[in-house]
């Protein structure tokens, strides 16, 4: 929320003294088309009929660090402390396509994820969790058809039958550009590698969401809300093209595909955000892709309280922050729910801090009444502008956009990344923020009000200390795997991966059994790389 002075949404949107029922009517406002019922066109007011009266939320707190033994401890205490859901964050050489003992990779193996490698890898990760009953969150791009394959191959040793796992893969190639940053590959064979997966978990892996299109790390590299929601609902628009380039149905594969927002700390914004949302993602389903089936129109999503809202100074005071952005989330509509832990500013979330984001969300759940009836502000006239004008501006993105691919999303968003466009909106929307904060603005209490000089350290946290001997170890288990699996399967493996990519057919039956040969993640995204070349980021700021 801006300062009072200055009555604007964090996004810039104009902000009334006074909204009325009558106001919205002036505005062309029309209940029936715009907002609906719960769990029916245009889905405004919520992803199913009786929301969290049916089912609540999953509880996603995402982790991942050191080695896959590591994490699965991690797993097992949110487990026992109330999580739901199980979220997976992968370390930086993971994410670009490195093996843990490449020499980009030192110092960074496990330091901000967990690290995989190999197959092996992926086994110990889930060790002792049924694969049948977990829904199980792959945070991965690029390599996500290398780690879904080493995850099905899991599946598969195991004796669970594919259509058993529910869970997600990132798989979100494009944000990469101009979010997330850690880009393995040029953008078309990285669209191409997320169209496989679609492809493939559309005949074989039914249960599965195939995409999380991520706005998420999008607002984290600075965007405001409009942005977010205007380039993440365009990722989608060309995913879909992309599969129906491939000649898939859109009713075949659109019911799979997810969605992955940030929620910062404008409440009613960002309430407003995830309503715009679902009604965009309808209508465009509906209207420009023939989408017939309700699934297929329907925007499901997780949310993440935003790491980048948490300050340093009086760190406790980031539990409050994270409780308003998870219920804003909640009053959103949300089907999943990630709390940052408080001590996020400074490291990887302590247990102790994850143990009180899985209570913040139990509380509201449990305690605060927000479950007892969907869409509970509907129709607030309030409300009701902020998403009609978030679902305006946002629409003006989507547009220019589409002129630069003359019509089709997916060409007009491959020019967007490769221009730099996207990169440079977000950019001038993190100065214009910044801005703000410096000049007094926007109030960020501990950081820059009257009270600021006073604010309190970490001193007294007791916060995560990363094993540094954990990259030894990682190194050590990977020669293993090296050492005792047999290099001509291996080498053939390998052989028919740059096949398939050659010849344009669909890598992940070339992955899987490359998975079970142990072949590993960076000699994938090796090969892969020699075939289609690296990615030079534009260095736009």
């Amino acid at each position: 929320m801006s300062s009072n002075d200055n009555p604007h949404t964090l996004s810039g949107l104009p902000i009334s003294p006074l909204y009325s029922p009558s106001q919205l009517a002036a505005a062309g406002f029309d209940a029936a088309s715009d907002l609906g019922s719960p769990g029916e066109f245009p889905f405004t007011r919520g992803a199913y009929p009786t929301m969290y009266r049916g089912r609540l939320w999953t509880r996603r707190q995402i982790a991942g660090f050191g080695t896959a033994q590591a994490t699965n401890e991690r797993y097992r205490f949110l487990l026992a402390h109330g999580q739901t859901g199980l979220s997976t964050d992968f370390d930086h050489p993971t994410l670009t396509g490195y093996d843990s003992d490449h020499e980009l990779a030192e110092g960074e193996v496990g330091r901000l994820g967990v690290a995989i490698d190999t197959a092996a890898d992926m086994g110990e990760l889930f060790d002792g969790i049924p694969l049948d009953q977990a829904s199980v969150s792959l945070t991965i791009n690029h390599p996500a058809i290398v780690l879904l394959g080493m995850f099905l191959h899991t599946a598969e040793r195991r004796g669970t039958p594919w259509p058993a796992l529910r869970g997600t893969v990132q798989n979100d190639s494009l944000k990469e550009f101009h979010g997330q940053k850690t880009f393995a590959l040029p953008p078309g064979p990285a669209l191409k590698l997320t169209t496989d997966v679609v492809e493939f978990c559309a005949q074989h892996v039914p249960n599965w969401y195939t995409i999380s299109i991520s706005g998420y790390h999008t607002r984290e590299a600075g965007s405001d809300a409009v942005q977010e929601l205007a380039f993440t609902i365009a990722q989608g628009m060309a995913y879909v093209e992309s599969a129906q380039r491939r000649g898939l149905p859109v009713d075949a594969f659109a019911s799979r595909l997810s969605h992955f927002f940030g929620v910062h700390n404008d409440f009613f914004e960002e309430i407003a955000k995830f309503r715009a949302a679902r009604r965009m993602w309808a209508r465009v389903m509906r209207d420009r892709y023939g989408a017939t089936r309700p699934e297929s129109m329907r925007m499901r999503f997780h949310t993440q309280t935003l790491g980048s809202t948490l300050v340093r100074q009086d760190p406790l005071n980031n539990i409050l922050r994270g409780g308003l952005q998870a219920l804003a989330a909640v009053l959103g509509g949300t089907q999943s729910l990630h709390v940052s832990g408080y001590d996020e500013a400074y490291d990887i979330p302590s247990e102790e801090a994850m143990r009180i984001s899985l209570a913040t969300q139990m509380i509201l759940a449990n305690e605060s009444g927000v479950a007892a009836t969907p869409d509970p502000l509907g129709g607030s006239a309030y409300l009701e502008t902020l998403t009609n004008g978030l679902e305006e501006a946002a629409l003006a993105y989507i547009a220019r956009i589409d002129e630069m691919g003359n019509g089709s999303m997916l060409d007009g968003m491959l020019e967007a990344v490769g221009n730099g466009y996207i990169e440079s909106e977000i950019a001038q929307a993190s100065y214009r923020y910044q801005q703000r904060v410096e000049s007094g603005s926007y109030t960020i209490v501990g950081v820059n009000d009257e009270y600021s000089s006073q604010a309190a350290t970490a001193n007294s946290l007791e916060l995560f200390e990363f094993d540094q001997s954990e990259e030894d170890r990682q190194i050590a288990r990977l020669n293993q795997v090296r050492s005792t699996r047999s290099e001509t399967a291996a080498a053939a493996a390998l052989r028919q991966i740059v096949k398939a990519a050659r010849n344009d057919a669909n890598l992940l039956p070339a992955v899987i059994p490359a998975a079970a040969a142990g072949v590993t993640e960076g000699e994938i995204m090796g090969a892969l790389r020699d075939e289609w070349g690296e990615y030079v980021d534009p260095g736009v700021f």
